[in-house]
């Protein structure tokens, strides 16, 4: 397996209205600033920082947005993650065959994955999820050539 990070600073620079913040955050919404998702992520997915900073030591809140149809292959985290359905058709499921059952989970839902968990998620129709965890937030694939980093390598050989 390839363990690879985030280069801090790198992957999520100062996108977010949290960026800064003094004792508290609150936010609207509309007032979340959506961009691209990180290079660590398949392509199409849409994140939005709410508080922290992932790629560093320490609390960190950010709502990933999907497109329908999108997948996360089988992987793990180097902390735990907490994931919050906020809207839309989101299923995970544990272990590293993504033919393992998944699990629908509602807006509303909840899960917790320890880390270095094996773990995979789906959006079936568009969804939007929150992650809450410590930094510096980490995705290792189990698969190597599933992570979407390395197929940018291989091109630019």
């Amino acid at each position: 397996m390839v363990k690879l990070f985030f280069a801090i600073g790198l992957i999520f620079p100062i996108y977010s209205v949290a960026a800064d913040e003094a004792d508290h955050v609150m936010m609207t919404p509309q007032e979340m600033k959506w961009v691209d998702g990180p290079p660590s992520l398949p392509k199409g997915a849409k994140v939005a920082i709410m508080y922290g900073d992932p790629s560093v030591a320490g609390p960190f809140g950010m709502r990933l947005k999907m497109p329908a149809k999108y997948m996360i292959p089988p992987h793990f985290h180097p902390q735990d993650e907490n994931v919050t359905v906020i809207s839309g058709t989101f299923s995970m499921a544990t272990g590293s065959d993504v033919k393992s059952k998944l699990m629908k989970l509602p807006p509303g839902s909840f899960a917790r994955m320890k880390a270095g968990t094996h773990h995979f998620a789906r959006a079936e129709k568009d969804a939007v999820v929150q992650l809450n965890g410590m930094g510096p937030w980490g995705i290792t694939y189990i698969n190597p050539s599933d992570d979407p980093r390395a197929a940018k390598d291989l091109t630019q050989r």
